[in-house]
């Protein structure tokens, strides 16, 4: 199932949007649940968000070194279908974007997803996994593809540093319950 919906205890309803991949991964080697996932989760346990994982209609290669060079062609070509649309996010206040990077940006996959939606009014909190480039270039992606949204203050988290990252997730979501900085 892509779409899984929890019970608010909140007042505003928030969803979380993120693409994640299993299989080799460049710092910790083989995994069965991808880093962005695993934040994904950790961002629903503080938050009690709706969540919704972007998925490729044609799955990237288990071995890593292949899944760079097809995620740069996907990149090149801006061409990525994706299986099911996102749902209707009308109905959303906070928009939690979670994404690795490949090649400095976000996957194609979430491009192909988050094109076209109104994002007008929404509060746009972007979160990535990474093994070097920080937020890379995803907030101007972001900027470009969520207009007339107020972008927050991102949080990167290395690959690597995953599992010991709850914290600082939970950190991050309660501070940006409380703050208004524009990332850009």
């Amino acid at each position: 199932m892509l779409f899984k919906k929890k019970k608010k205890d909140s007042n505003k309803k928030s969803i979380i949007i993120y693409f994640s991949r299993a299989d080799e991964n460049y710092a910790v080697g083989w995994i069965n649940k991808g880093n962005t996932e695993i934040i994904a989760e950790y961002v629903q346990e503080f938050t009690n968000a709706d969540m919704f994982k972007v998925e490729p209609k044609v799955p990237y290669p288990e071995d890593y070194n292949k899944c760079l060079y097809e995620a740069k062609q996907r990149q090149e070509l801006q061409k990525a279908p994706i299986v099911q649309k996102v749902p209707d996010i009308s109905d959303y206040e906070i928009i939690y974007i979670g994404t690795p990077i490949y090649w400095d940006i976000m996957p194609e996959e979430m491009a192909t997803a988050l094109y076209d939606i109104d994002f007008s009014g929404k509060i746009i909190r972007p979160f990535v996994t990474h093994e070097g480039s920080g937020l890379g270039s995803v907030p101007i992606q972001i900027k470009a593809l969520c207009k007339k949204a107020s972008i927050k203050e991102g949080l990167a988290i290395r690959g690597s540093n995953v599992a010991n990252s709850k914290d600082l997730v939970k950190e991050w979501t309660e501070k940006n319950n409380n703050i208004n900085k524009i990332m850009i």
